[in-house]
């Protein structure tokens, strides 16, 4: 059997692309020179930005990758604005999509003390730096998911955690986190304490579909559908769709012989990413690729033709939006 995630397994499903005019800013990706995933680079990211949908602009989200070996611990982070700097000016050079924005790490519960660290990927990004990401998701069950998350189960509501929150909205940065679906009223809480800060969720709130979730998602869809309406609620709060390869999410795409058709995602995800919109708007809402991650289960093409199909009925200003512009806004880019 072909390996799943290999390059030669995601061409085992080839489709037209559909809409192929249709700009794209993708607002979530990562890059990496090592990882369990192995090497994600510039030539990577452009071989499957370049597949075939129009993309135009992505912004890089912290990984943990090249940070500092030594200095301060608070400011190891630095280092990945500064690797991904030079890569974003390599992408510049227009032979492919741009690098058009970082979201970079910061250790929040340091409080306004957060402050050196903002000002230090400010200076390093070469005028690219938007955002934070310190992800609150914790793992109750770390050995029954692929990627858990190591947050503090209470992260989100340290008062320390929620002063660095505030220091990064009055320095107008946004906050980009990803946790699981337990997590949705913990993060609710935090959108009202901190009105004034710019907060983006990542990956639906990862409704987990492993290990004690396994034979639950009906259970988990119905609880999670009721978080995200309340959600809805917080205005500071807009929503990147998508996330919902990753094997935590419970479809089991990694472990086949052939990757998943866009119409298989589509009868899969379809009700996920329609609730959403139902409940923020397009003009809260960003679709997003999650790559390389992702990658292990769906085709950067078959994932975005997939996407096309779930909006297809939507109007052509409705799937710019979603495609491009609430990304463009609210990265300022």
């Amino acid at each position: 059997m072909t390996k799943p995630g290999s390059e030669a397994w995601l061409a085992l499903v080839q489709e037209d692309i559909i809409d192929p005019e249709q700009r794209i800013l993708d607002p979530h990706h990562h890059l990496w020179r090592k990882s369990f995933l192995g090497t994600y680079l510039v030539d990577d990211l452009w071989q499957d930005t370049g597949s075939g949908h129009n993309v135009v602009k992505t912004v890089f989200v912290e990984c943990g990758a090249e940070y500092r070996k030594d200095g301060p611990e608070h400011l190891k982070p630095l280092g990945e604005t500064e690797f991904v700097a030079s890569l974003a000016q390599q992408t510049a050079a227009g032979e492919g999509s741009e690098i058009a924005a970082i979201v970079a790490h910061a250790d929040l519960t340091l409080g306004d003390a957060v402050e050196e660290v903002l000002q230090g990927h400010a200076e390093l990004g070469d005028g690219k730096f938007r955002g934070i990401r310190d992800a609150g998701a914790h793992s109750r069950h770390p050995g029954e998911l692929m990627i858990p998350g190591g947050a503090p189960a209470d992260l989100y509501q340290q008062a320390s955690f929620r002063a660095g929150m505030r220091r990064l909205g009055k320095m107008d940065f946004s906050y980009d986190t990803w946790h699981y679906h337990y997590q949705n009223e913990d993060f609710y809480q935090l959108a009202k304490a901190v009105p004034d800060t710019q907060m983006i969720l990542d990956h639906f709130g990862t409704p987990i579909g492993v290990g004690p979730y396994a034979d639950k998602r009906k259970e988990v869809f119905k609880q999670w559908q009721a978080d995200m309406r309340t959600l809805s609620d917080c205005e500071n709060v807009v929503v990147k769709l998508g996330g919902m390869a990753m094997p935590d999410n419970g479809f089991g795409w990694h472990e086949r012989d052939t990757p998943p058709t866009s119409d298989e995602f589509f009868a899969s995800q379809r009700d996920y990413y329609l609730h959403m919109i139902d409940c923020f708007g397009p003009e809260r809402c960003m679709f997003e690729s999650n790559f390389p991650v992702d990658k292990m289960s769906i085709a950067y093409p078959i994932l975005f033709n997939g996407l096309k199909k779930i909006v297809a009925d939507f109007t052509v200003e409705e799937k710019d939006t979603l495609f491009y512009g609430t990304a463009a806004r609210v990265y300022k880019v």
